[in-house]
């Protein structure tokens, strides 16, 4: 269903930004 394809599109998106701000905590150390 179209419902599974939401979800991982969330966590999708939700893994990226906190790949980002991982990477921005870690330049700014």
């Amino acid at each position: 269903m179209n419902l599974f394809y939401v979800i991982g599109s969330i966590v999708a998106v939700g893994l990226l930004i906190y790949l980002v701000m991982a990477l921005v905590k870690a330049e700014d150390l």
